[in-house]
């Protein structure tokens, strides 16, 4: 998130293009991509520890490579497309680790609680990860104001070096043998393919959730609205950044108590329904306060859907589909997110930013629409108790 909110700014300021914001998001959408599902099949295969140790190596490198350059002697030295060039290319560098980070943490998740309680560990793991967001983007444009771009490269490249330290405390975890015995590559993803798509509740959970991203979201071009419609600079878009995960992070505590898993469904559609109309509210405030409000409220609805998708993930394939599976669920999340942003970007450039955000949040609450048409018969489906 530190890395994110930095990058953001410093390219809008120097490009003052809404696409080169997006490009940030295709730059690392790409790699990942192509990636992630053979990622998963990594990650059925091999020990998911070391996989994410040796993917967070790759990303330390590329963060100290963008740090480098950012570092204004040897910045001075290079032209601004080059530059630029050079920050894209890592970034897809770290498209390219996360292509098989992503699906290494996420299939080991469940390997590490009990399965009695993995609804419960779904709850909780959002609310860390909802911390994390809140507190990365204000501590973005905190350290990216307080210590310039390189600074904030180096706080990035500490905390990653942290997270190696913590994966030491993990024990290594058996691979999970494959019923079907020792298959190709392309053996083994068709498996993995095959059962998301025989799998309608999965199906559906995951491609909901990508095309309402997808059109819906905003974050990519916050810094437009903090520099340009709000004016409130640096600082300001940290806020506005971390407004959605505080909404997430409260949702997500209230979540433990009071689980949206029956008729979870039903729950999921109504959160999306909610997240259209919250951005909505967001593409046509000009006031401070209440563009907060609107995007704390895309968070609340948001984690709903997480949580629901969360524990369908967790509770729905088989262990030795869970690599594979997860890195599906990892490729839509990046279509949504990274290529999101450069839909966000190039709409933004095209239509306008404030028309573009509008379009986005009509064609989400379109989207529920038809989703809830053609999956009537998942209304019913109650995760609390299994069925």
């Amino acid at each position: 998130m530190i890395q994110q909110i930095a990058l953001a700014y410093e390219l809008y300021l120097v490009t003052r293009d809404p696409l080169s914001l997006g490009l940030i998001g295709l730059a690392e959408a790409v790699p990942f991509i192509a990636l992630a599902l053979f990622g998963g099949h990594v990650a059925d295969r091999f020990d998911k520890r070391r996989i994410m140790q040796l993917a967070l190596l790759v990303m330390l490198i590329a963060s100290a490579v963008l740090a480098l350059i950012a570092w204004t002697p040897l910045r001075e030295r290079l032209s601004q497309t080059a530059w630029l060039w050079l920050v894209y290319a890592m970034i897809g560098v770290l498209g390219f680790a996360r292509g098989f980070y992503s699906p290494a943490m996420a299939s080991l998740r469940p390997f590490l609680v009990p399965r009695a309680i993995y609804g419960n560990s779904a709850t909780w793991s959002g609310t860390f990860w909802q911390a994390a967001a809140i507190l990365g983007p204000v501590a973005g444009g905190i350290a990216y104001a307080a210590l310039g771009l390189t600074g904030s490269l180096i706080v990035v490249m500490a905390l990653i070096v942290s997270v190696q330290v913590l994966l030491l405390r993990i024990r290594p975890r058996p691979v999970s043998p494959d019923p079907a015995g020792l298959q190709t590559v392309w053996a083994s993803l068709r498996e993995g393919l095959g059962y998301v798509r025989r799998t309608p509740i999965i199906l559906y959970a995951i491609t909901l959730d990508m095309l309402t991203v997808l059109f819906g979201g905003v974050v990519a071009i916050l810094p437009i609205f903090a520099e340009d419609i709000l004016e409130v600079g640096p600082e300001g878009l940290g806020v506005l950044r971390a407004a959605p995960a505080v909404g997430a992070l409260l949702t997500i505590i209230a979540c433990t108590w009071w689980p949206p898993l029956e008729k979870a469904w039903r729950n999921m559609l109504l959160a999306v329904l909610g997240f259209g109309v919250a951005t909505l509210v967001f593409a046509v405030s000009e006031l401070w306060w209440l563009s907060i409000a609107a995007l704390f409220m895309t968070g609340a609805f948001d984690s709903v859907s997480v949580v629901i998708r969360n524990t369908i993930m967790q509770t729905t394939p088989p262990d030795h589909l869970r690599g594979r599976v997860q890195a599906v669920n990892s490729i839509f999340i990046s279509a949504s997110n990274e290529i999101g942003a450069f839909e966000s970007g190039l709409a933004a450039r095209l239509m306008g930013t404030v028309p573009s955000v509008v379009f986005g949040g009509v064609v989400t609450i379109g989207i529920v629409g038809d989703v809830w048409r053609r999956s009537k018969a998942l209304l019913a489906v109650n995760l609390a108790d299994g069925r």
